[in-house]
């Protein structure tokens, strides 16, 4: 870590007053989430634990997207910003690579409605260039039906878009005011990226980014799932929090517990985790 780092960081809490700064949300994913009370309880907790703000997965709200203005009401009343509605599948649409265009349509209208500020749409990585091109067309498609609704749009990566190059060329062949990304930046550096130079060049297009700490840089046949609570892994993210500082950006920083094995490991992860956003960050 350089000094120019190392002061950035120890300047955060002054710089992140004075130029607005990043703000803290939280994926809900940590919890088990079984229907639409539990949804609720998810978001108290991201309330509890002092974030600004929450991003959620689209089956945790589909059920209210035909009658939304009671559970519009209800997530209002948490004083929270709803960051983002996120479609992660495990089969994508084989034309397209993301999902279906119904479904983006229906998650959209649906996601407005409740309240959202952005669709983040999730998608299988390509390396076939026609696949590519398919793929940025539909990004655009949906951007447009988006901006509609008054909706930002955002892709989501997983690390193979890094190692490919694919993310790159993504933001080449993609409209730069309709498609913007939230950056996984555990997947990124998974990846081999270096997520810091990265969000200098392209922090214009950045809306956020998911937070995730390893115990190593890959999976193996015996840890198959490396993550651990933000914090206690080999993650440094401190040059990332002087880029932020240096570049004034003000996305969205966004503790991201997910586990491969589907465990759920909730308040016990999200908590210290929060501390770590505060220390690291600065929000």
């Amino acid at each position: 870590m350089t000094r120019r780092e190392f002061a950035a960081v120890a300047a955060a809490p002054l710089l992140s007053a004075a130029s607005g700064g990043p703000r803290a949300g939280c994926q809900t994913n940590a919890w088990a989430i079984a229907d639409y009370a539990g949804f609720l309880q998810a978001i108290d907790r991201v309330k509890a634990h002092g974030y600004a703000g929450f991003e959620t997965g689209f089956r945790n709200v589909q059920s209210r997207f035909d009658s939304p203005a009671q559970a519009r009401a209800g997530i209002a009343q948490r004083d929270l910003v709803f960051l983002g509605i996120h479609i992660f599948l495990l089969e994508y649409d084989p034309a397209t690579s993301i999902a279906p265009r119904d479904l983006i349509e229906r998650v959209a209208e649906g996601g407005a409605a409740l309240g959202a500020e952005r669709l983040i749409l999730s998608g299988r990585s390509l390396t076939e260039p026609k696949q590519r091109r398919n793929k940025h067309d539909a990004l655009n498609r949906a951007s447009d039906f988006c901006a509609k609704l008054k909706l930002r749009l955002a892709y989501h990566n997983h690390d193979v878009e890094f190692r490919n190059g694919e993310i790159e060329e993504l933001l080449l062949n993609t409209k730069s005011s309709g498609v913007r990304l939230v950056i996984d930046a555990g997947h990124a550096w998974i990846g081999g990226a270096d997520v810091p130079a990265f969000l200098r060049r392209h922090h214009e297009r950045i809306d956020g980014m998911h937070l995730r700490d390893f115990r190593r840089r890959g999976a193996t046949p015996e840890d198959p799932d490396p993550q651990v609570v933000l914090g206690q892994g080999i993650n440094d993210l401190r040059p990332l929090a002087a880029a932020i500082r240096e570049l004034r950006w003000s996305g969205w920083v966004i503790n991201e517990e997910e586990r491969l094995n589907n465990i759920k490991p909730g308040d016990s992860a999200v908590q210290p985790a929060r501390a770590q956003v505060r220390k690291v960050f600065g929000v």
